[in-house]
């Protein structure tokens, strides 16, 4: 008879698969005791052994001999073994009961008196719920509705046959093959009866059997070689197929991983991503359609990185390019402008990128040419470029973090609401906002956090309310606004801790 694997099977009828890896202790080696008793037993056996039988027979797992014909196997071709797997039917822990203490509608049979009992006090008892039920489908009992003291469960027959108890205790014999397919089927729905799969393994001699075997070495030690020893003793053979210890590999990089954290927030916020692919662009959207003059000291050569080649933009919308020469030059949209010469020249001058509201300019130019005009929430994360002397706190190249929400009706009060949420979902809850001065905004706030470790406010970001003189020209309706803020993503590796 096999042995089965522990957890092979359900209640539903599901075949399960037994164990068949060494586990076992002192099964491991193969010198050990049970090794020892399968080679005598296999010397003396004509043909082979069932593993499972012999399981049985020396009072130990099964498992154990599992253990015992593995660690045999790894020495060679002492034995041979075949793995074979048999199906049979056996009891669940509820079908065990039922074997021996009877079916639930047999408890409640007899556990009604002939005078009856009431059906409260039946469907109180550990097997009535569901012996009440079966008990009714087979017309054993009977309930009286009209009876003084409420519903009252009555006998039917005056004997019943618990065909469940018999039909389990027949398989927990053995003879499970006596029963029907339906009736095996009936327990399986009942939870009482499930189908495993047994695995076992017929042990039978090698071409290199023998019953005193001994331990293979695993390695070469400087001692074997230094006395020559390892030419007397077995090495185990290596095998050039198993997987070694995986090493350790990349990781990502910790602004990756801030970045991602960033740009979940905008989306959880229903934020839509911008288009940010174009590091080279030209100074009529880094710097004009923002409304910054053409001689503010950001577009020097000191601060920006200019491309030699190409040199200039070919492409630009010359309908709003006139519109914007004539709001920075003339003034227009309630703006007297900056009453200087404007140069189509200096707008095509390429450059890296010094920030990423130049993709929020060319986005908000896409947005006023849709009609009609919808609210829009935009978010950017990505490099920008500064000709800056590199120190502790300033880099050449670093990312920018940049929120754009545009709408009917916006105000510094929409612009610190937002600001607060956003922060609040990186952890910082302690905000201060200082007035402050930016081109293409206004008003503009500069962004402080109380950092616990520094024990001071530190600066956080930048942000403001983009001027008419930027958003006009570009066709959108005079009573939109866009409020916008921006952080650098370097500065936020290790967000300000809030005070308590």
């Amino acid at each position: 008879m096999a042995a089965h694997a522990p957890g092979a099977g359900s209640g539903s009828g599901c075949s399960g698969a037994g164990r068949d890896t060494p586990s076992a202790p002192g099964a491991a080696m193969a010198d050990g005791p049970v090794a020892d008793v399968l080679l005598r037993r296999l010397e003396a056996a004509d043909g082979g052994l069932d593993s499972a039988e012999l399981a049985a027979e020396l009072g130990v797992e099964h498992q154990a001999v599992v253990g015992a014909v593995k660690s045999l196997q790894a020495l060679g071709e002492i034995i041979e073994a075949e793995l074979r797997s048999t199906k049979r039917w056996e009891l669940t822990a509820e079908g065990e009961e039922i074997a021996r203490e009877g079916s639930h509608e047999a408890r409640v049979f007899r556990s009604v008196p002939p005078e009856g009992l009431a059906q409260s006090e039946l469907m109180r008892l550990p097997s009535g719920k569901v012996g009440f039920s079966k008990a009714m489908s087979n017309k054993w009992i009977r309930v009286d509705k009209s009876a003084a003291d409420g519903p009252r469960v009555f006998r039917v027959v005056d004997s019943m046959e618990d065909d469940v108890q018999r039909r389990l205790q027949l398989v927990r014999g053995g003879q499970a093959e006596k029963l029907a397919e339906k009736e095996r089927s009936e327990l399986r729905k009942r939870k009482l009866l499930t189908e495993v799969t047994l695995k076992t393994y017929w042990v039978s001699k090698g071409s290199a059997f023998s019953t005193s075997v001994s331990k293979q070495e695993a390695e070469l030690s400087p001692e074997m070689i230094s006395s020559g020893s390892w030419r007397d003793r077995p090495f185990k053979p290596y095998n050039f197929s198993a997987r070694g210890v995986l090493p350790d590999s990349g990781h990502l990089h910790p602004l990756l991983k801030v970045r991602t954290q960033f740009r979940q927030i905008f989306l959880e916020m229903g934020f839509t991503e911008m288009p940010t692919d174009n590091f080279i662009e030209s100074s009529f959207w880094n710097f004009d359609a923002l409304f910054q003059p053409q001689q503010h000291p950001a577009r020097d050569q000191h601060d920006t990185f200019f491309l030699q080649d190409p040199a200039e933009a070919l492409q630009l919308p010359m309908d709003y390019v006139h519109r914007v020469k004539r709001t920075h030059s003339q003034g227009g949209y309630g703006s007297q402008g900056y009453k200087y010469t404007w140069k189509l020249d200096e707008a095509r001058k390429n450059l890296l990128r010094t920030h990423t509201t130049a993709a929020s300019a060319r986005a908000l130019y896409r947005l006023a040419r849709k009609k009609p005009f919808t609210p829009i929430k935009y978010f950017s994360i990505d490099r920008v470029f500064r000709n800056e002397t590199l120190d502790a706190t300033h880099l050449a190249e670093f990312h920018q973090i940049e929120g754009v929400v545009a709408d009917h009706g916006l105000t510094l009060g929409h612009l610190m609401g937002v600001l607060r949420e956003f922060f609040t979902k990186l952890g910082i809850t302690q905000l201060r906002f200082k007035p402050a001065y930016n081109p293409y905004t206004e008003p503009s706030m500069e962004v402080f956090s109380y950092h616990q470790g520094l024990k001071k406010w530190v600066e956080v970001g930048n942000s403001g309310l983009f001027r008419p003189e930027m958003l006009l020209p570009m066709g959108l309706p005079e009573n939109v606004s866009v409020i916008a803020w921006g952080l650098s993503l370097e500065r936020q590796r290790e967000p300000p801790v809030p005070r308590p």
